[in-house]
């Protein structure tokens, strides 16, 4: 079974889960079903798009520009992360310079989620694996955000004892 990636299912398909389940993919941005149906300044991110966008197009994301690109589209300019080993960065700013240290200890790596995120209210998390692609996981994690307005305000990571 191939693990999921955010990537590599179109909105609203089936996608198979690194746990053998299948969920469906939140609509995306850019996609078609939602950017012909809604004005783009009336566009909102659900608290699933986000979480999954955090982790591919964030902190998964190798390429500086499309990583600083995707941060101006989900994250608020006051949002905050908080990292359980180093405190906390806010600011669109900070969260790049972050989120581009901790890639490049590990530019190879992938972020897979466990299971579909979660929502309750402007809440959510999900929960993720780490490693090389096609070897076991090196790590887990769950990552918490609070959403304001469809995109993120608060991002709080905890790291989880491998599955």
């Amino acid at each position: 079974m191939v693990p999921f990636s955010p990537r590599a299912s179109q909105a609203g398909e089936s996608t198979a889960c690194s746990r053998g389940g299948w969920f469906q993919s939140p609509p995306l941005l850019g996609h078609p079903s939602t950017e012909d149906s809604v004005p783009k300044e009336e566009l909102s991110n659900s608290i699933s798009t986000l979480l999954l966008r955090n982790l591919s197009d964030v902190f998964g994301e190798n390429d500086a520009d499309r990583r600083r690109a995707a941060i101006d589209e989900i994250f608020h300019e006051d949002a905050a992360f908080h990292d359980p080993n180093g405190g906390m960065f806010r600011g669109r700013d900070e969260i790049d310079r972050i989120a581009g240290v901790i890639k490049s200890t590990h530019p190879d790596f992938e972020y897979r989620p466990l299971f579909p995120p979660e929502e309750s209210g402007d809440a959510g998390r999900v929960r993720w694996v780490s490693g090389p692609p096609g070897k076991p996981p090196a790590y887990a994690g769950t990552d918490f955000i609070v959403a304001r307005n469809g995109r993120i305000a608060s991002v709080y990571l905890f790291f989880d004892n491998l599955p």
